[in-house]
């Protein structure tokens, strides 16, 4: 029962992928069909991974204190409801509140899955194999989502994409109400709602001067600051600080973040540059991408199933130059498909294993009975890395294509330039994650 337990645990974290993704291929449809603004467009794509990393912490203890299964369970009926709100959103303004709410859903679903798995999976070797099955399903979700949204796109309205969710909601209900996993819990665990909102206050700030907003840079800092101290106070804190101490734990952050960062930025970058520029449509645009799910699949598992000889440097630091070292060539042949596929194989490979091994280093440090609270975290690491790429990457390459075609490039061509140099940079952050982590793990 524990792999099938495994199958439905990593069907809910594609799902949260997936929705991460799903609409670097759809924007250009739905901005089309809803009338929105350039800015309506960003908050569509990033209210959903703001309001995941805006609450994980506080949804972490919530599992640790109720029940990991009973949340789980409760994530996922939401999630599904909140997915038919999307679809079913008639403007912009709606389809944003909607998006958040898909983000609540998503907040409260993810750190029962990977604490039900620390507490299923008893073995080592079998606990790194499952982790390594469960990281590939965020992998996938996240590398299939423009893939999917292009399928549906060909058929139907842009509300597909958010009620493909559905089907896949209920099936694992079912799943579970068969399975029926043990719902462990501390009842004394408590969750302190002002650290809650201090830890969302500052997110949404961050995320606002990410967004060119550079005065939300003062609350950013204040509320992060003001929330450090208090957890320190906390006889039980949202956060434990001293988790950070801990190199493993920190060494699993900074690669699963700034990987996730990788993917996301590129995806996103590139079903918009082909859709704009090269004029192809969604579900080709989306095909391009879709070799780093082809690419993250195995290596993933892979790299799970062989932890317990590797050790984390290796799957992490290697995978790490690996991506760099694909998206530099994407980055330099930004007009060669041939080399753009190749790269994209790269980035997928690198990232899988990089990926699979740092969600089983954070796990693996976190202290007994807290497996709730290192869930989060990691999740709130994804989707800090997903929100870094989208929203300032992907402001930086539109903000140095309009200047580039003010100063009288033709708009194709400012678009390229600034999509190879956004690349460039993505490469470069990938590469200084492959040393942060060497230093890391080295001086574990």
């Amino acid at each position: 029962m524990r792999w099938g337990l495994l199958a439905v645990l990593s069907a809910g974290l594609l799902l949260i992928g997936l929705d991460n993704s799903i609409l670097y291929t759809a924007m250009p449809t739905i901005a089309q069909q809803l009338g929105t603004s350039p800015q309506q467009d960003l908050w569509i794509i990033n209210a959903y991974p703001l309001a995941v990393a805006a609450l994980m912490l506080g949804t972490g203890p919530l599992g640790d204190r109720y029940g990991h299964a009973l949340l789980f369970s409760i994530g996922l009926i939401a999630f599904g409801v909140a997915s038919v709100c999307c679809a079913a959103a008639p403007t912009p303004e709606l389809l944003i509140a909607a998006r958040g709410l898909l983000g609540v859903a998503a907040a409260v679903m993810m750190p029962p899955t990977l604490a039900l798995i620390q507490q299923t999976f008893v073995n080592a070797r079998e606990r790194n194999t499952a982790v390594g099955i469960w990281a590939s399903a965020s992998t996938v979700g996240a590398a299939a989502g423009p893939v999917v949204a292009g399928l549906l796109l060909e058929r139907f309205w842009w509300g597909s994409i958010f009620l493909v969710n559905v089907p896949i909601v209920a099936a694992a209900l079912a799943a579970l109400a068969f399975i029926r996993p043990r719902n462990l819990h501390r009842p004394g665990s408590l969750i302190d709602a002002p650290s809650v909102a201090l830890s969302a206050l500052t997110l949404i700030c961050f995320t606002l001067a990410l967004k060119g907003q550079p005065l939300f840079a003062v609350p950013a800092v204040a509320g992060g600051w003001l929330f450090g101290r208090r957890q320190a106070r906390l006889e039980r804190p949202l956060l434990r600080l001293d988790l950070f101490a801990n190199r493993t734990l920190t060494g699993g952050v900074v690669a699963a973040g700034f990987a996730y960062l990788g993917v996301a930025s590129v995806e996103y970058l590139a079903t918009q540059r082909f859709q704009t520029v090269a004029g192809l449509s969604p579900l080709e645009a989306g095909a391009l991408v879709a070799l780093v799910v082809v690419a993250a699949l195995p290596s993933s598992i892979l790299a799970g199933a062989l932890l317990h000889r590797t050790g984390y440097l290796p799957p992490i630091v290697g995978g790490s130059l690996l991506a760099a070292a694909g998206v530099a060539l994407a980055a330099l042949n930004v007009d060669h498909t041939p080399t753009f596929l190749a790269a994209m194989l790269c980035l997928g490979a690198g990232t899988g294993g990089a990926f699979s091994a740092a969600s089983t280093a954070i796990i693996s440090a976190a202290p007994p009975h807290h497996e709730g609270m290192a869930a989060g975290v990691e999740e709130v690491t994804y989707e800090l890395g997903a929100l870094v790429g989208v929203a300032f990457i992907g402001t930086c390459a539109a903000t140095l294509g309009a200047h580039l075609t003010e100063r009288g490039l033709e708009p194709a061509e400012a678009t390229d330039a600034a999509f190879a140099a956004s690349l460039g940079a993505v490469a470069a952050i990938l590469a200084a994650t492959a040393a942060a982590s060497a230093w890391l793990f080295a001086r574990r």
